[in-house]
């Protein structure tokens, strides 16, 4: 199947995860993206390990976001390594990094600098903090940005302390940021043939992400958040909205009527609520109520009553239950890649479909400056 991005040439000095994310992106789209890595480490998410599992040497991290890319080693200290790498981003159609501020400069890949080798390139860079101000020189880690940014006392029950999301969301979510704009770049210049330079902040991406509860702090007079007392999954959203243990498992509500909820679980307390400001008013309550009906059931019963009256819920499943059902299979969101040695591994697709096509590839990840010799020969570096 041909990509829409099918002969864009991105050079991607980026590193860890948010900004290689980005190019994760961008490849499964159909670019070519060219890692750039220094000799020895490269990359140093090649040895970020987020657990304890080692695949084929290396961080399992570095795998899942750098598959589908080739590695070219350069020392851009050393004066001809980097002319190299000048002439390569002279026929690149995106650059982009994730240093903190000063460090592109330091290393001679700034904006000024690559816009004078090429003037249409379109120049994409993340950081943590943004560029100015006094916090540009703190460390851009996930779990420091979701606690500065007010998205760990979104999370939990009210009295739990903050609590952060188990994912590198803010990463994932700047990264995501980083690709759409260079893609908004890359029809301008398809368009006019003008290039262009995206900043995005892992801050600012972070604060856009809690848009809803922004926006309501803001229209709330700037009240305090609070969370549920128990069953909390949004800290603003009133009951039943949350999860709750049945007798063999869980289960999650979303929005609904408390009164037609009453009925549907035969819950007759839930019935003395009928007021759409109790059911945020006295969310605590009502979610004690439910907590307390739910669990004389397993889960499969409650669902044979509220999917049929269409009324929002889910059963609560683990990766394991998730993968064995028939609704995941047909997905095929699953795919092995291979390594040029050999390695396999199994992992994630990408979710955009294109003409009814899915966007996979059997490219695994690269070994360190494994195309550094074909890339300067085709390149004529």
């Amino acid at each position: 199947m041909s990509k829409p991005l099918e002969g864009i040439l991105v050079v991607d000095f980026s590193q860890y995860l948010s900004g290689p994310s980005a190019s994760l992106k961008l490849a499964d789209l159909g670019a070519r993206v060219i890692k750039i890595e220094k000799p020895g480490l490269g990359d140093e998410c090649r040895g970020l390990f987020f657990s304890n599992l080692v695949m084929n040497g290396e961080s399992s991290m570095f795998h899942a976001v750098n598959r589908n890319k080739q590695s070219y080693k350069a020392d851009l200290k050393n004066e001809a390594e980097r002319q190299k790498v000048y002439n390569l981003v002279k026929q690149a159609d995106v650059v982009m990094h994730n240093f903190r501020p000063g460090v592109a400069e330091r290393l001679g890949i700034d904006y000024d600098t690559v816009k004078s080798l090429n003037s249409e390139i379109i120049y994409a860079e993340l950081s943590g903090y943004g560029k100015e101000g006094v916090w540009k020189d703190k460390p851009g880690l996930d779990l420091l940005l979701q606690s500065i940014s007010g998205l760990t006392q979104l999370n939990g029950n009210d009295g739990a302390g903050p609590v952060p999301i188990g994912l590198a969301v803010v990463d994932l979510l700047s990264g995501a940021h980083l690709a759409q704009g260079i893609l908004a770049c890359l029809y301008r210049k398809v368009s006019t043939g003008k290039g262009g330079r995206v900043e995005v902040s892992m801050l600012e991406s972070a604060l856009e992400y809690q848009f809803e509860s922004v926006t309501c702090f803001h229209r709330d007079g700037g009240m305090p958040t609070v969370r549920p007392k128990s069953n909390s999954a949004h800290a603003y959203l009133g009951a039943p909205y949350g999860i709750y243990g049945t007798k063999n498992g869980a289960i999650a509500l979303a929005m609904g009527s408390i009164p037609v909820l009453g009925d549907l679980l035969g819950c007759a307390e839930l019935k003395n609520y009928p007021e759409v400001a109790s059911w945020f008013n006295q969310r605590d309550e009502i979610k004690d109520i439910l907590a307390k009906h739910l669990a004389t059931k397993d889960t499969k019963d409650w669902l044979a009553v509220l999917e049929p009256a269409d009324f929002w819920c889910a059963e609560v499943m683990n990766w394991k239950t998730l993968f064995d059902t028939e609704a995941f299979k047909i997905l095929n969101m699953i795919q092995e890649v291979s390594m040029s040695d050999g390695y396999k591994f199994k992992t994630t697709r990408c979710p955009i479909q294109i003409n009814d096509g899915w966007l996979t590839s059997e490219v695994g990840t690269p070994k360190l400056g494994e195309h550094t010799e074909e890339i300067a020969k085709e390149f004529s570096l």
